[in-house]
């Protein structure tokens, strides 16, 4: 109960699915934990609970793909908690899934500004604070799509991939900083992203869909949410010290073919 006692965790798109899982999960490992969205009726939900389960919490609403209200919610949060130690970099969208000679430039750049611009921003104004701490850990969410190919969704194959090259060029820039900073790479995971993925490529039978998508993975099914957060437990607590520059995949077997 106590991985990660004392230290402040942002954790973005953390009123639902992985993110709510992540933040759950630090929260009851002893993290004080800010909860960025941009769901605030969820957010701000979700910080009560934590708060009642004796959790020190609190809700801002964020959206990570703007640079001034990032920088002004970081710096909230360390002077709310007295410091930043984690970064979870969880924020994320889909977008449109067609093929990429369909694909608008619109629909690309929001992809992009979400799910790429979104880490570097958070990032970007998190390393002050974490310098500041003397040390810290980034975990950005990637994806098996950060890994291999598939034949849909390509503006977020790009922008996962870029997470996690990302990844590995902080991991080398701040490494003599004891400064950690690593990707994630979920499988299908069910989440409420998921499912919508799933009725926009035509499913009518969601749940014969997500047993579909399930027997992709060798383990035959979907992964939980709490299968990322314990993950992400992991590589902000000091059990992963020497870890940095890593992926860490969590898949079901999905990219061991």
């Amino acid at each position: 109960m106590n991985r990660v006692e004392g230290k402040t965790c942002i954790v973005t798109g953390a009123a639902l699915g992985i993110g709510r899982a992540c933040a759950l999960r630090l929260a009851q490992e002893g993290a004080r934990v800010a909860l960025f969205d941009v769901l605030d009726a969820e957010g701000e939900a979700f910080a009560r609970e934590l708060q009642a389960r004796g959790a020190e919490a609190a809700y801002w609403h964020v959206d990570v793909a703007r640079e001034d209200e990032v920088a002004s919610a970081i710096d909230a949060v360390a002077a709310r908690f007295g410091g930043v130690y984690v970064l979870v970099n969880n924020a994320g969208i889909a977008g449109a899934s067609k093929p990429t000679h369909e694909i608008t430039e619109a629909e690309w750049d929001r992809v992009q500004a979400v799910n790429v611009k979104g880490v570097f921003f958070c990032t970007k104004h998190a390393i002050p604070h974490l310098r500041r701490a003397g040390h810290g850990s980034i975990i950005n969410l990637s994806s098996i799509y950060g890994l291999v190919g598939a034949p849909d969704v390509p503006p977020y194959h790009a922008a996962k991939g870029a997470v996690r090259l990302m990844s590995k060029t902080d991991a080398l820039l701040y490494a003599a900083e004891c400064i950690r900073v690593n990707s994630v790479h979920p499988g299908y995971i069910r989440t409420p992203m998921v499912e919508q993925h799933l009725r926009d490529s035509g499913a009518t039978d969601l749940e014969a869909a997500i047993a579909e998508v399930g027997r992709l993975h060798p383990l035959g099914h979907m992964g939980d949410a709490d299968d990322i957060a314990w993950g992400v437990v992991y590589l902000a607590s000091d059990e992963a010290k020497f870890v940095t520059g890593a992926e860490l995949v969590i898949d079901g077997g999905y990219t061991a073919r």
